[in-house]
Order: structure tokens, then C-alpha cells, then sequence
């Protein structure tokens, strides 16, 4: 008995040392990162939402993608900003309409996933790293049939690129 409880403590504080999560690629490449994606021409697809105004407790930073007008927001300064500027967004919902939502459903990644309250779907709880988008040169020409609610970083270009079902927009600093 003596052994599994010190064979179990140890994996638990071993699991909560790894807060690191890489998806396509067998690391991340750095410790101030939470959540990388591999290089290619894949994007990665946010929630799609019936409207920004249902969302209940989202905080600044929350990304999303609103079915009412077709565009792809995020949360600043406790207001829903534009990413998509383009309003000819299209989205196919057929596969969502049968569904219902599970309103606990919550993915944390971070040394204080286990506490973190952050309402959302996937929330990185670390203060002190980040998360780095999937990365290829010219997403609009290599991703073939992007989803609405698509971003990927466009390295040849060296913006955020965010399809809202129609159209690509762009985004430098």
C-alpha cells in the first residue's frame, strides 16, 4: 500500500510539472510557452458561439467566433472587439444544431489548472506564458478549405490571419 501511494503522489506532482502542451509536434519550444501547434497548413478553429452577448463570464482575452454576424471577436477591455472587419462571413452550423452545449465542459493547461476558476472552453492559467498559433507562410493560399473561426500566424507575411467564412483578414502590430 505504502508503495502506490508514493507511486501515485508521484505521478500527480509529475503531471503538474508538465504544464506544457504541444499539439503535432513532440515539444513545445520554449518554457514561455503553455499551448504550441506544429508548423503546416493547419489552422486552429476557435468556438464558435450563437452571439457574443451569450457569453456568460468571459474575460478579456476570450477569442471567439460569433455565428450572429459572422466574425471572429475577442474580449478587450470588457468589450467585444472585430477581428474579421469583413461582414460577408458564412458558416455551416449543421453540425452543431442537434447539439447541447455542456456548459462545464473546460480544458486548463498551466501550473494552477487544477484551481483556476476562468470560465471557458480551453483556458491557459499560467500568468507568464503563452500560446503560440500555428505558424506557415501565406495561411489564405496553403490551408485548403479553412473553417469560419480559423487563425493561424502568417510567417511570410508576419501578421494574424482569421477567416470568417468567406473571407481572410489580417492583423499585424
Amino acid at each position: 500500500m505504502k508503495k502506490i501511494i508514493i507511486l501515485t503522489t508521484f505521478l500527480l506532482s509529475f503531471n503538474l510539472y508538465f504544464t506544457q502542451v504541444a499539439i503535432g509536434k513532440s515539444s513545445v519550444s520554449n518554457p514561455s510557452v503553455s499551448l504550441e501547434f506544429a508548423d503546416g497548413n493547419k489552422g486552429i478553429i476557435l468556438p464558435w458561439v450563437t452571439s457574443a452577448a451569450s457569453v456568460i463570464g468571459a474575460v478579456d482575452g476570450t477569442v471567439i467566433y460569433d455565428i450572429s454576424d459572422k466574425k471572429v471577436k475577442y474580449r478587450k477591455s470588457s468589450m467585444w472587439t472585430d477581428l474579421s472587419i469583413d461582414t460577408t462571413g458564412t458558416v455551416n452550423t449543421t453540425l452543431q444544431n442537434s447539439k447541447t452545449e455542456l456548459v462545464g465542459a473546460k480544458l486548463a493547461i498551466g501550473s494552477n489548472s487544477s484551481i483556476d476558476t476562468t470560465s471557458g472552453i480551453l483556458v491557459l492559467t499560467d500568468n507568464n506564458k503563452a500560446m503560440v498559433l500555428p505558424k506557415m507562410d501565406n495561411p489564405h493560399l496553403v490551408i485548403v478549405n479553412p473553417a469560419a473561426g480559423m487563425m493561424a500566424y502568417d510567417t511570410a507575411n508576419h501578421q494574424l490571419a482569421v477567416f470568417n467564412g468567406t473571407v481572410w483578414t489580417f492583423w499585424k502590430p
